[in-house]
């Protein structure tokens, strides 16, 4: 399928099937999101790859209780390390450079994801706190997005647009 086909087809998935992603997939989306940009080249990002149950709930409950986030097979944490953009172009680096690489990773996952028939969605309602403990991050860690992976198991349609003429000028 061509990139602006994926792109198109790409929606926010909630139901997922009861089925493994196998793990070749997932090194395919960790790949998709090891080639996003980033200010100066800095990728300041790690990411935790989370597929026990147990903690899926509590990735859950730390949503602000959005219980269907357990369902889905996989959770990506996309995980910034501010710091090290700071270094190079301080706090505009740490603040606005690091989310802008993070959100170019989740979107470069997303769509390889929809590429290869799975489904995704980008979790940005979180307790930043409570899920650096979760997941036992240190203190200069910064959870900037989860992404569910899995089979869909719904056909979301497809929301309206605006009209291209009006969001150009």
């Amino acid at each position: 399928m061509g990139i602006l086909d994926t792109i198109k087809k790409r929606r926010s998935i909630r139901k997922y099937k009861d089925k493994q992603v196998a793990w070749g997939h997932i090194l395919e989306l960790l790949e998709a999101g090891q080639f996003a940009p980033s200010a100066g080249n800095v990728q300041n990002w790690k990411c935790v790859v989370v597929r026990k149950e147990a903690t899926k709930q509590k990735i859950a409950e730390a949503c602000h209780q959005q219980e269907w986030i357990k369902d889905a097979p996989v959770h990506i944490v996309i995980v910034a390390e501010p710091g090290k953009a700071a270094d190079f172009y301080g706090e505009r680096g740490e603040t606005f450079y690091t989310i802008q690489g993070c959100a170019a990773v989740i979107q470069n996952m997303m769509l390889a994801a929809t590429d290869i028939g799975l489904g995704t969605c980008w979790i940005g309602a979180f307790d930043d706190h409570q899920m650096g403990t979760i997941l036992g991050l240190p203190e200069t860690a910064v959870v900037q997005g989860i992404i569910t992976l899995g089979y869909p198991d719904e056909q979301p349609v497809t929301p309206v647009r605006k009209e291209l003429h009006t969001l150009t000028f």
